[in-house]
């Protein structure tokens, strides 16, 4: 006799695996942990971007902490690692023998430590294919990490975007040797950071929270409430953040935030969207535009296009978030919903609209022909998002 009884048709939550290896240090001065979290059998590459962390002394501090370790450096992962930069270091991995890695900067540093851990272990006459193969990757050297801006996520999740500068392509992969063995969370280590940073950040995560819960519903109520609480939370704690660089305990509740955003805790059993995030992406590579900055323009015109379909999810979140009037008509709660999360974004210091980012509708030309380039034609929830559709989101948000 079979124990599932659903009736045909009905609206409940998908089914699902979750798995989240990663184990998460966070607080103040648990650097003081990292010598323990990797064996002195290693030999440590650390990686990070530009100079931001020797002016801060957290490289030194690192160095000084891993003084016992055989370690060496590779510096200059870019925003929008690319794929260029990154194969130098994988080089060197190889040649030099090192044996794990370990990210010191934001999601860009992250990143391309994922990309250069997985090159190192798989032989591919191109390790590119590891990205438009769209294969899972399953070995890869372990990875540790040190996060000093929050925003992508990739601290505590399976994934990573990596640029190719000489197609002006960027690109998802994703798989389980992707997770990082530890990851340390000092919020301290984000004080210095600069206020477009901080905004870029929570922008970027408050996107990411959206791309899981704002859908259609699937009566999955604790993802729901999981997902309104993370939002609640940036959009009360972010004006503080660029107002009080050094509140210890705003700077803790974002970062540990934009970790939960993208860790596939709140996006387990429930339809996923990501249209926005992937129109960012070609955005971003052909125009070299702050990949938050592409979120805070092509959302609210993604919400306005495709309101009908997600009106269920778009009222709750107006409702929920923004307390908007049950008692109002449908149509003006959806319209406010989707302001408000533009304002929002406008709030932190983001812009609105293509056009005030100087481009007009020959980039909009650009933009859907990398989509059909690279085989985004079906985004989405329910992959109703072609690239004529994207494009008449990128026109809504000229």
């Amino acid at each position: 006799m079979s124990l599932i009884n659903i009736q045909e048709g009905a609206v409940v939550m998908n089914n699902f695996q979750f798995v989240n290896p990663t184990k998460i240090i966070f607080g103040k001065g648990e650097i003081r942990k990292l010598s323990k979290e990797i064996s002195k059998n290693h030999k440590v590459l650390i990686i990070y971007g530009g100079g931001s962390v020797k002016q801060t002394g957290l490289l030194d501090s690192v160095k000084e902490h891993l003084k016992e370790h055989t370690i060496g450096e590779f510096s200059g992962v870019e925003p929008n690692p690319s794929y260029e930069t990154l194969m130098k270091a994988v080089e060197i991995v190889k040649n030099e023998g090192f044996d794990f890695l370990l990210a010191v900067g934001g999601g860009s540093v992250i990143d391309g430590t994922k990309f250069i851990a997985a090159a190192a272990k798989y032989d591919l006459d191109d390790p590119w294919k590891l990205l438009t193969d769209n294969r899972s990757v399953t070995s890869a050297l372990p990875i540790g990490v040190i996060l000093t801006l929050p925003a992508s996520g990739s601290e505590m999740n399976g994934g990573a975007v990596i640029t190719k500068k000489s197609t002006q392509t960027k690109l998802p992969f994703f798989g389980p040797a992707l997770f990082p063995k530890f990851s340390i969370l000092d919020p301290v280590y984000t004080y210095s950071l600069p206020e477009k940073q901080i905004a870029n950040g929570i922008v970027d995560s408050f996107v990411h929270v959206m791309e899981q819960y704002l859908t259609y519903p699937v009566d999955a109520k604790v993802q729901d409430r999981f997902a309104e609480g993370l939002l609640a939370t940036l959009i009360e704690e972010g004006p503080k953040a660029l107002a009080d660089k050094e509140n210890y305990n705003v700077r803790a509740n974002i970062m540990w935030t934009a970790t939960l955003a993208y860790n596939g805790l709140i996006g387990s059993g429930v339809p996923q969207d990501w249209s926005t995030h992937i129109i960012g992406h070609e955005i971003t590579a052909l125009f070299g535009i702050d990949h938050a900055q592409t979120l805070a323009v092509v959302y609210p015109a993604m919400l306005e296009v495709m309101k009908d379909e997600k009106k269920d999810k778009l009222l709750q979140y107006g409702k929920r978030i923004w307390d908007i009037d049950p008692s109002l008509p449908k149509e003006k709660r959806l319209s406010l919903a989707i302001e408000k999360t533009s304002d929002f974004f406008v709030g932190m210091g983001l812009k609105r609209r293509l056009s005030e980012l100087d481009l007009g509708s020959d980039a909009i030309d650009q933009i859907v022909k990398g989509l059909a380039d690279h085989g985004m034609v079906k985004l989405g929830e329910k992959g109703l998002v072609t690239p004529d559709i994207a494009r008449k989101v990128l026109e809504q948000s000229l």
